[in-house]
Protein backbone atom coordinates (compact mmCIF):
# COMPACT_ATOMS: atom_id res chain seq x y z
CA UNK A 1 0.00 0.00 0.00
CA UNK A 2 3.12 2.39 0.81
CA UNK A 3 3.97 1.62 -2.36
CA UNK A 4 0.86 2.06 -4.17
CA UNK A 5 0.72 5.58 -2.80
CA UNK A 6 4.12 6.43 -4.01
CA UNK A 7 3.67 5.49 -7.77
CA UNK A 8 0.11 7.11 -6.99
CA UNK A 9 1.28 10.30 -5.95
CA UNK A 10 4.43 10.26 -8.33
CA UNK A 11 2.46 9.81 -11.18
CA UNK A 12 -0.13 12.19 -10.29
CA UNK A 13 2.35 14.49 -9.71
CA UNK A 14 4.27 13.71 -12.78
CA UNK A 15 0.56 14.58 -14.95
CA UNK A 16 -0.05 17.81 -13.06
CA UNK A 17 3.98 18.79 -14.39
CA UNK A 18 3.00 17.62 -17.89
CA UNK A 19 -0.23 19.32 -17.66
CA UNK A 20 1.08 22.51 -16.70
CA UNK A 21 4.08 22.81 -19.17
CA UNK A 22 1.42 21.80 -21.82
CA UNK A 23 -0.96 25.08 -20.85
CA UNK A 24 2.17 27.00 -21.41
CA UNK A 25 3.97 25.16 -23.98
CA UNK A 26 0.40 25.54 -26.35
CA UNK A 27 0.27 29.33 -25.91
CA UNK A 28 4.10 29.23 -27.16
CA UNK A 29 3.95 26.91 -29.55
CA UNK A 30 1.75 26.37 -32.80
CA UNK A 31 -0.23 23.14 -33.12
CA UNK A 32 1.94 21.88 -36.11
CA UNK A 33 4.46 21.31 -33.72
CA UNK A 34 2.88 19.46 -31.07
CA UNK A 35 2.07 16.93 -34.05
CA UNK A 36 5.30 16.91 -34.97
CA UNK A 37 6.56 15.90 -31.90
CA UNK A 38 3.87 13.53 -31.48
CA UNK A 39 5.69 11.58 -34.61
CA UNK A 40 8.95 11.91 -32.96
CA UNK A 41 7.93 10.42 -29.55
CA UNK A 42 5.90 7.52 -31.85
CA UNK A 43 9.57 6.62 -33.09
CA UNK A 44 11.80 7.14 -30.36
CA UNK A 45 9.07 4.28 -28.20
CA UNK A 46 8.87 2.55 -31.24
CA UNK A 47 12.50 1.85 -31.31
CA UNK A 48 12.57 1.58 -27.78
CA UNK A 49 10.27 -1.15 -27.64
CA UNK A 50 11.28 -2.75 -30.83
CA UNK A 51 14.35 -3.39 -29.25
CA UNK A 52 13.34 -4.34 -25.34
CA UNK A 53 14.56 -7.70 -24.33
CA UNK A 54 12.68 -6.97 -20.88
CA UNK A 55 16.09 -6.74 -18.57
CA UNK A 56 13.84 -4.67 -16.13
CA UNK A 57 10.97 -7.54 -15.84
CA UNK A 58 14.21 -10.10 -15.67
CA UNK A 59 15.40 -8.26 -12.58
CA UNK A 60 12.59 -8.10 -10.86
CA UNK A 61 11.23 -11.10 -11.58
CA UNK A 62 14.73 -13.39 -11.44
CA UNK A 63 15.89 -15.34 -7.98
CA UNK A 64 19.37 -13.44 -9.22
CA UNK A 65 17.56 -10.21 -9.50
CA UNK A 66 20.36 -9.02 -6.38
CA UNK A 67 23.71 -10.43 -7.86
CA UNK A 68 25.96 -8.53 -8.74
CA UNK A 69 27.38 -9.93 -11.72
CA UNK A 70 23.77 -10.43 -12.95
CA UNK A 71 23.28 -6.73 -12.76
CA UNK A 72 26.07 -5.74 -14.49
CA UNK A 73 25.08 -7.74 -17.46
CA UNK A 74 22.34 -6.61 -17.74
CA UNK A 75 23.45 -3.19 -17.70
CA UNK A 76 25.79 -4.05 -20.35
CA UNK A 77 23.24 -5.57 -22.48
CA UNK A 78 21.10 -2.43 -22.01
CA UNK A 79 24.44 0.21 -22.82
CA UNK A 80 24.84 -2.04 -26.09
CA UNK A 81 21.25 -1.69 -26.07
CA UNK A 82 20.88 2.24 -25.86
CA UNK A 83 24.20 2.93 -28.63
CA UNK A 84 22.67 0.61 -31.60
CA UNK A 85 19.09 2.87 -31.11
CA UNK A 86 20.87 5.89 -31.46
CA UNK A 87 22.64 4.88 -34.52
CA UNK A 88 19.41 3.25 -36.10
CA UNK A 89 17.67 6.96 -35.34
CA UNK A 90 19.75 8.09 -37.19
CA UNK A 91 19.72 5.61 -40.35
CA UNK A 92 15.97 6.11 -40.48
CA UNK A 93 15.74 9.15 -40.14
CA UNK A 94 15.47 10.60 -44.05
CA UNK A 95 12.88 7.71 -45.03
CA UNK A 96 10.80 8.27 -42.22
CA UNK A 97 10.80 12.07 -43.21
CA UNK A 98 10.10 11.28 -46.66
CA UNK A 99 7.65 8.93 -45.71
CA UNK A 100 5.49 11.46 -43.60
CA UNK A 101 6.66 14.46 -45.90
CA UNK A 102 8.15 16.29 -42.93
CA UNK A 103 11.81 17.18 -44.21
CA UNK A 104 12.51 18.62 -40.33
CA UNK A 105 12.67 14.71 -39.05
CA UNK A 106 15.89 13.99 -40.89
CA UNK A 107 17.13 16.22 -38.65
CA UNK A 108 14.93 16.00 -35.72
CA UNK A 109 15.05 12.59 -35.26
CA UNK A 110 18.98 11.61 -34.72
CA UNK A 111 18.92 14.54 -32.25
CA UNK A 112 16.18 13.09 -30.57
CA UNK A 113 17.85 9.80 -30.59
CA UNK A 114 20.54 10.76 -28.23
CA UNK A 115 17.79 10.41 -25.47
CA UNK A 116 17.74 6.67 -26.13
CA UNK A 117 21.53 6.59 -25.99
CA UNK A 118 21.77 8.19 -22.52
CA UNK A 119 18.89 6.04 -20.85
CA UNK A 120 20.88 3.01 -22.41
CA UNK A 121 23.19 4.25 -18.90
CA UNK A 122 20.77 4.00 -16.04
CA UNK A 123 22.00 1.88 -13.28
CA UNK A 124 20.04 -1.15 -12.71
CA UNK A 125 19.62 0.00 -9.06
CA UNK A 126 16.22 1.58 -10.33
CA UNK A 127 15.04 -2.03 -10.99
CA UNK A 128 16.34 -3.03 -7.84
CA UNK A 129 14.41 -0.19 -6.18
CA UNK A 130 11.21 -1.31 -7.86
CA UNK A 131 12.22 -5.14 -7.49
CA UNK A 132 11.77 -4.40 -3.35
CA UNK A 133 9.55 -1.79 -3.15
CA UNK A 134 11.32 1.28 -2.65
CA UNK A 135 9.56 3.82 -4.30
CA UNK A 136 9.87 6.90 -2.59
CA UNK A 137 13.50 7.96 -3.59
CA UNK A 138 12.83 6.94 -7.19
CA UNK A 139 9.50 8.81 -7.48
CA UNK A 140 11.24 12.33 -6.34
CA UNK A 141 14.34 11.47 -8.40
CA UNK A 142 11.89 11.12 -11.34
CA UNK A 143 9.59 13.71 -10.67
CA UNK A 144 12.93 16.27 -10.19
CA UNK A 145 13.99 14.89 -13.55
CA UNK A 146 10.99 15.56 -15.29
CA UNK A 147 10.42 18.96 -13.81
CA UNK A 148 14.05 20.29 -14.90
CA UNK A 149 12.88 19.01 -18.11
CA UNK A 150 9.57 20.95 -18.40
CA UNK A 151 12.07 24.29 -17.26
CA UNK A 152 14.19 23.68 -20.02
CA UNK A 153 11.31 23.21 -22.22
CA UNK A 154 9.64 26.03 -21.66
CA UNK A 155 12.63 28.52 -21.30
CA UNK A 156 13.82 27.26 -25.08
CA UNK A 157 10.23 27.87 -26.24
CA UNK A 158 10.37 31.21 -24.99
CA UNK A 159 13.10 32.11 -26.73
CA UNK A 160 13.52 29.92 -29.99
CA UNK A 161 9.72 29.52 -30.81
CA UNK A 162 10.15 26.05 -32.10
CA UNK A 163 9.75 22.34 -32.26
CA UNK A 164 13.55 22.73 -31.02
CA UNK A 165 12.87 23.58 -27.69
CA UNK A 166 10.88 20.33 -27.27
CA UNK A 167 13.63 18.01 -28.59
CA UNK A 168 16.23 19.57 -26.63
CA UNK A 169 14.52 19.55 -23.30
CA UNK A 170 13.77 15.42 -23.55
CA UNK A 171 17.81 15.53 -24.14
CA UNK A 172 18.23 17.05 -20.66
CA UNK A 173 15.53 15.20 -18.61
CA UNK A 174 17.65 12.29 -19.59
CA UNK A 175 20.84 13.16 -18.85
CA UNK A 176 19.30 14.91 -15.57
CA UNK A 177 17.72 11.62 -14.48
CA UNK A 178 21.02 9.71 -15.44
CA UNK A 179 22.72 11.72 -13.17
CA UNK A 180 20.41 11.58 -10.40
CA UNK A 181 20.06 8.15 -10.44
CA UNK A 182 23.96 7.58 -9.93
CA UNK A 183 24.08 10.20 -7.05
CA UNK A 184 20.99 9.36 -5.05
CA UNK A 185 20.38 5.28 -5.39
CA UNK A 186 22.08 2.78 -3.15
CA UNK A 187 23.89 0.20 -4.35
CA UNK A 188 26.61 -0.72 -6.06
CA UNK A 189 27.87 1.28 -9.36
CA UNK A 190 27.39 -0.81 -12.59
CA UNK A 191 30.64 -2.11 -14.52
CA UNK A 192 30.79 -3.92 -17.72
CA UNK A 193 30.10 -7.62 -17.60
CA UNK A 194 29.53 -10.79 -19.16
CA UNK A 195 28.86 -13.62 -17.98
CA UNK A 196 27.28 -16.09 -19.89
CA UNK A 197 25.07 -17.91 -17.44
CA UNK A 198 22.92 -14.32 -16.53
CA UNK A 199 23.12 -13.26 -20.37
CA UNK A 200 21.38 -16.74 -21.17
CA UNK A 201 18.86 -16.23 -18.29
CA UNK A 202 17.92 -12.50 -19.42
CA UNK A 203 17.62 -13.75 -22.98
CA UNK A 204 15.63 -16.36 -22.93
CA UNK A 205 13.36 -14.45 -20.47
CA UNK A 206 13.44 -11.69 -23.27
CA UNK A 207 12.64 -13.25 -26.04
CA UNK A 208 9.05 -13.19 -25.43
CA UNK A 209 9.40 -10.24 -24.23
CA UNK A 210 10.65 -8.70 -27.14
CA UNK A 211 8.38 -10.24 -29.70
CA UNK A 212 5.54 -8.55 -26.30
CA UNK A 213 6.75 -5.32 -26.85
CA UNK A 214 6.75 -4.77 -30.38
CA UNK A 215 3.22 -5.94 -30.41
CA UNK A 216 2.25 -3.71 -27.25
CA UNK A 217 3.70 -0.80 -29.29
CA UNK A 218 1.42 -1.57 -32.39
CA UNK A 219 -1.46 -2.21 -30.06
CA UNK A 220 -0.71 1.53 -27.97
CA UNK A 221 0.55 3.51 -30.78
CA UNK A 222 -0.99 2.53 -33.33
CA UNK A 223 -3.56 5.06 -33.56
CA UNK A 224 -0.80 7.66 -33.78
CA UNK A 225 0.80 5.88 -36.80
CA UNK A 226 -1.81 5.74 -38.76
CA UNK A 227 -3.38 8.62 -37.69
CA UNK A 228 0.41 10.73 -38.35
CA UNK A 229 -0.41 9.61 -41.90
CA UNK A 230 -3.72 10.66 -42.50
CA UNK A 231 -4.27 13.55 -40.81
CA UNK A 232 -3.24 17.06 -41.50
CA UNK A 233 -0.68 17.86 -38.72
CA UNK A 234 -2.37 20.72 -36.91
CA UNK A 235 -5.22 18.22 -36.26
CA UNK A 236 -3.12 15.66 -35.52
CA UNK A 237 -1.45 17.85 -32.69
CA UNK A 238 -5.08 18.54 -31.71
CA UNK A 239 -5.73 14.54 -31.29
CA UNK A 240 -2.51 14.24 -29.13
CA UNK A 241 -3.57 16.94 -26.80
CA UNK A 242 -6.91 14.88 -26.26
CA UNK A 243 -5.17 11.63 -26.13
CA UNK A 244 -2.81 13.11 -23.30
CA UNK A 245 -6.11 14.65 -21.00
CA UNK A 246 -7.96 10.90 -21.94
CA UNK A 247 -5.37 8.67 -21.46
CA UNK A 248 -4.40 9.20 -17.87
CA UNK A 249 -5.77 7.04 -15.69
CA UNK A 250 -4.67 4.23 -18.22
CA UNK A 251 -1.35 5.49 -18.57
CA UNK A 252 -1.35 5.37 -13.95
CA UNK A 253 -3.08 2.21 -14.32
CA UNK A 254 -0.27 1.02 -16.02
CA UNK A 255 2.72 2.45 -13.63
CA UNK A 256 1.01 1.17 -10.71
CA UNK A 257 0.71 -2.77 -12.38
CA UNK A 258 3.89 -2.54 -13.49
CA UNK A 259 5.49 -1.16 -10.28
CA UNK A 260 3.57 -2.48 -7.69
CA UNK A 261 1.63 -5.61 -8.97
CA UNK A 262 4.84 -8.14 -10.30
CA UNK A 263 6.54 -7.63 -7.02
CA UNK A 264 2.81 -8.64 -5.48
CA UNK A 265 2.29 -11.78 -8.11
CA UNK A 266 5.40 -13.09 -7.14
CA UNK A 267 5.17 -13.49 -3.55
CA UNK A 268 1.47 -14.29 -3.38
CA UNK A 269 0.46 -16.26 -6.39
CA UNK A 270 -3.12 -16.65 -6.57
CA UNK A 271 -3.36 -19.78 -7.80
CA UNK A 272 -1.48 -21.14 -4.61
CA UNK A 273 -4.23 -20.28 -1.88
CA UNK A 274 -7.60 -18.86 -1.66
CA UNK A 275 -6.33 -16.35 0.62
CA UNK A 276 -3.89 -14.89 -1.78
CA UNK A 277 -6.66 -14.85 -4.36
CA UNK A 278 -9.15 -13.04 -1.95
CA UNK A 279 -6.38 -10.37 -1.05
CA UNK A 280 -5.16 -9.86 -4.55
CA UNK A 281 -9.04 -9.43 -5.40
CA UNK A 282 -9.31 -6.79 -2.64
CA UNK A 283 -6.48 -5.09 -4.39
CA UNK A 284 -7.71 -5.39 -7.60
CA UNK A 285 -11.72 -4.26 -6.82
CA UNK A 286 -9.67 -1.07 -5.33
CA UNK A 287 -6.87 -0.13 -8.51
CA UNK A 288 -9.71 -1.11 -10.55
CA UNK A 289 -12.61 1.16 -9.07
CA UNK A 290 -9.75 4.40 -8.89
CA UNK A 291 -9.37 4.02 -12.51
CA UNK A 292 -12.60 3.39 -13.93
CA UNK A 293 -13.50 6.74 -11.60
CA UNK A 294 -11.01 8.54 -12.95
CA UNK A 295 -11.86 7.74 -16.70
CA UNK A 296 -15.49 8.19 -16.35
CA UNK A 297 -14.72 11.62 -14.51
CA UNK A 298 -12.46 12.43 -17.46
CA UNK A 299 -14.81 11.55 -20.35
CA UNK A 300 -17.82 13.40 -18.90
CA UNK A 301 -16.05 16.21 -18.33
CA UNK A 302 -13.43 16.48 -21.24
CA UNK A 303 -15.33 18.79 -23.94
CA UNK A 304 -15.46 21.16 -20.60
CA UNK A 305 -11.85 20.58 -19.71
CA UNK A 306 -10.47 21.61 -23.27
CA UNK A 307 -12.66 24.78 -23.27
CA UNK A 308 -11.14 26.00 -19.83
CA UNK A 309 -8.02 24.56 -20.36
CA UNK A 310 -7.07 25.59 -23.76
CA UNK A 311 -7.35 28.26 -26.79
CA UNK A 312 -10.11 27.67 -29.34
CA UNK A 313 -7.32 26.47 -31.54
CA UNK A 314 -7.18 23.12 -29.81
CA UNK A 315 -11.84 23.25 -29.64
CA UNK A 316 -11.98 19.56 -31.01
CA UNK A 317 -9.93 17.42 -28.93
CA UNK A 318 -12.60 17.78 -26.20
CA UNK A 319 -14.83 14.94 -28.21
CA UNK A 320 -11.60 13.17 -28.73
CA UNK A 321 -10.92 13.15 -25.33
CA UNK A 322 -14.38 12.09 -24.80
CA UNK A 323 -14.19 9.31 -26.99
CA UNK A 324 -10.95 7.87 -26.06
CA UNK A 325 -11.60 7.68 -22.40
CA UNK A 326 -14.60 6.10 -22.84
CA UNK A 327 -13.23 3.28 -25.47
CA UNK A 328 -10.01 2.59 -22.77
CA UNK A 329 -12.97 1.22 -20.41
CA UNK A 330 -12.76 -2.06 -21.17
CA UNK A 331 -8.81 -2.39 -21.13
CA UNK A 332 -8.84 -0.46 -17.85
CA UNK A 333 -10.79 -3.26 -16.51
CA UNK A 334 -8.25 -6.14 -17.19
CA UNK A 335 -5.65 -4.26 -16.64
CA UNK A 336 -4.94 -6.21 -13.15
CA UNK A 337 -4.60 -9.08 -14.93
CA UNK A 338 -1.54 -8.11 -17.44
CA UNK A 339 1.59 -8.91 -15.19
CA UNK A 340 0.23 -12.08 -13.41
CA UNK A 341 1.55 -14.29 -16.52
CA UNK A 342 5.44 -12.32 -16.12
CA UNK A 343 5.51 -12.75 -12.19
CA UNK A 344 5.18 -16.52 -12.49
CA UNK A 345 7.79 -16.54 -15.48
CA UNK A 346 5.20 -17.05 -18.14
CA UNK A 347 6.24 -14.56 -20.78
CA UNK A 348 5.29 -16.89 -23.67
CA UNK A 349 1.37 -16.36 -22.91
CA UNK A 350 2.14 -13.03 -22.08
CA UNK A 351 3.09 -12.50 -25.82
CA UNK A 352 -0.29 -14.13 -26.90
CA UNK A 353 -2.17 -11.70 -25.38
CA UNK A 354 0.20 -8.51 -26.91
CA UNK A 355 0.22 -10.06 -30.38
CA UNK A 356 -4.11 -10.85 -30.11
CA UNK A 357 -4.36 -7.23 -29.48
CA UNK A 358 -1.84 -5.48 -31.47
CA UNK A 359 -3.80 -7.62 -34.08
CA UNK A 360 -6.80 -6.24 -33.44
CA UNK A 361 -6.49 -2.81 -32.51
CA UNK A 362 -4.46 -2.20 -35.81
CA UNK A 363 -7.22 -3.83 -37.85
CA UNK A 364 -10.18 -1.79 -35.57
CA UNK A 365 -8.39 1.30 -36.04
CA UNK A 366 -7.66 0.87 -39.63
CA UNK A 367 -11.09 -0.03 -40.52
CA UNK A 368 -12.65 2.71 -38.24
CA UNK A 369 -10.25 5.20 -40.21
CA UNK A 370 -11.22 3.71 -43.94
CA UNK A 371 -15.16 3.72 -42.75
CA UNK A 372 -15.66 7.16 -40.49
CA UNK A 373 -12.41 8.63 -40.04
CA UNK A 374 -11.27 9.96 -36.95
CA UNK A 375 -14.22 8.98 -35.45
CA UNK A 376 -14.65 6.11 -36.46
CA UNK A 377 -10.87 5.24 -35.65
CA UNK A 378 -11.34 6.53 -31.54
CA UNK A 379 -14.66 3.91 -32.02
CA UNK A 380 -12.90 1.02 -33.50
CA UNK A 381 -10.29 1.57 -30.15
CA UNK A 382 -13.45 0.64 -28.40
CA UNK A 383 -14.51 -2.77 -30.24
CA UNK A 384 -10.83 -3.89 -29.95
CA UNK A 385 -10.43 -3.96 -26.26
CA UNK A 386 -14.24 -6.01 -26.15
CA UNK A 387 -12.56 -8.28 -28.74
CA UNK A 388 -9.05 -8.81 -26.84
CA UNK A 389 -10.95 -10.00 -23.89
CA UNK A 390 -11.16 -13.84 -24.61
CA UNK A 391 -7.11 -13.51 -24.89
CA UNK A 392 -7.26 -12.00 -21.17
CA UNK A 393 -9.42 -14.81 -19.79
CA UNK A 394 -6.73 -17.57 -21.42
CA UNK A 395 -3.79 -15.93 -19.77
CA UNK A 396 -5.75 -15.21 -16.42
CA UNK A 397 -7.05 -18.18 -16.05
CA UNK A 398 -3.56 -20.01 -16.53
CA UNK A 399 -1.95 -18.26 -13.34
CA UNK A 400 -5.45 -18.77 -11.52
CA UNK A 401 -5.90 -14.82 -11.55
CA UNK A 402 -9.13 -14.73 -13.76
CA UNK A 403 -11.59 -13.15 -11.60
CA UNK A 404 -15.21 -13.18 -13.51
CA UNK A 405 -16.77 -11.34 -10.19
CA UNK A 406 -14.61 -8.40 -10.79
CA UNK A 407 -15.06 -8.34 -14.29
CA UNK A 408 -18.84 -8.35 -14.54
CA UNK A 409 -19.47 -5.74 -11.92
CA UNK A 410 -17.16 -3.26 -14.00
CA UNK A 411 -18.24 -4.05 -16.93
CA UNK A 412 -21.73 -2.97 -15.91
CA UNK A 413 -20.03 0.03 -14.02
CA UNK A 414 -17.80 0.84 -17.20
CA UNK A 415 -21.19 0.64 -19.77
CA UNK A 416 -22.91 3.02 -17.37
CA UNK A 417 -19.82 5.85 -17.03
CA UNK A 418 -19.31 5.44 -20.84
CA UNK A 419 -22.86 5.69 -21.93
CA UNK A 420 -23.37 9.18 -19.30
CA UNK A 421 -20.22 10.22 -21.19
CA UNK A 422 -21.49 10.40 -24.82
CA UNK A 423 -25.03 11.64 -23.84
CA UNK A 424 -23.91 14.30 -21.88
CA UNK A 425 -21.36 15.22 -24.62
CA UNK A 426 -23.22 14.39 -27.60
CA UNK A 427 -23.56 17.65 -29.91
CA UNK A 428 -19.59 17.77 -29.68
CA UNK A 429 -19.15 14.45 -30.95
CA UNK A 430 -21.45 14.65 -33.54
CA UNK A 431 -19.27 17.66 -34.43
CA UNK A 432 -16.66 15.81 -34.70
CA UNK A 433 -18.28 12.79 -36.64
CA UNK A 434 -18.93 15.27 -39.33
CA UNK A 435 -15.33 15.86 -40.53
Amino acid sequence: MRSSIFTLGGYGMGQVLRLASNLILTRLLFPEAFGLMALVAVIMQGLAMFSDVGVSPAIMQSKRGDDQKFLDTAWTIQVMRGVLLWLFACVIAIPVSALYGEPLLAWILPCAGISLLVAGFNPTRMDTANRHLLLGRLTVLDLTAQASGIVVAVILAWILHTVWALVISGIASAVILLVLYNLFLPGERNRFHWEREAAGELIGFGKWIFLSTICGFLYMQGDKLLLGKYLALDLFGIYNIGFFLASFPLLMGGVMTRKVLIPVYRERPPSASAENFAKLQKMRFLLTAAMIALTGAVSVAGVVLIDLLYDPRYAMAGPVVVLIAAMQIPHIIVMTYEQAALAAGDSRRFFVLSAARAILTFGCLFLGLSVGGLFGALIGQGVAGLAAYPFVVWMARHVGAWDPKHDGVYALVGAVAAALALWVNANAIANLASL
